[in-house]
C-alpha cells in the first residue's frame, strides 16, 4: 500500500467532510433566517445568499468524495443553474412582495422603487383618463 495514496485519501476526506459541514450551516442558517426574519425582502436575502454558497461546498464535497472527473461539470451545471435562478426568482419575489405592500416600510433604509412606481400609476390614471373622454 502507498502511505502517500493514504495520505492524500486523508486529505481529501477531510476538507470534503469540512465542506460538507460549513455548507449544511450555511444552508441551516438560510433555514433559520427564513423563520427569523421578520419581512419578505429580509427573508428573501437569507434564502439566497447562504443557500448558494452552502449548495457549493456541498457540490464541492461530493465531487471530491466521488474521486472521479466525469462528476465534476454535472456538479458544476447543477450549480451554475442555481447561481441563474436563485437572484431572477429572488427578484421577483421581492416586486410582487414590494407591489401587493407586503414589507415594512419603516426596516427601509431607502426606498429606491417608490418614485417608479408613483410614476408608472400616474401614467395609468392619465391614460385611463383620457380613454374615458369622448371625442
Amino acid at each position: 500500500m502507498n502511505p502517500d495514496a493514504s495520505l492524500m485519501d486523508n486529505i481529501i476526506d477531510t476538507v470534503s467532510a469540512v465542506f460538507m459541514v460549513v455548507g449544511a450551516l450555511m444552508s441551516l442558517a438560510a433555514a433559520v433566517g427564513l423563520l427569523r426574519f421578520p419581512d419578505l425582502l429580509s427573508r428573501m436575502h437569507a434564502a439566497t445568499k447562504p443557500q448558494v454558497l452552502g449548495l457549493f461546498l456541498l457540490l464541492a464535497a461530493i465531487g471530491l468524495q466521488m474521486r472521479t472527473v466525469w462528476v465534476w461539470p454535472v456538479l458544476l451545471v447543477a450549480w451554475i443553474f442555481q447561481l441563474l435562478t436563485v437572484p431572477v426568482s429572488a427578484h421577483m419575489v421581492g416586486r410582487a412582495g414590494y407591489r401587493t405592500k407586503h414589507l415594512h416600510r419603516e426596516l427601509l433604509s431607502s426606498d429606491e422603487l417608490e418614485a417608479v412606481v408613483q410614476k408608472a400609476a400616474k401614467s395609468a390614471r392619465d391614460e385611463a383618463s383620457d380613454a374615458s373622454r369622448p371625442d
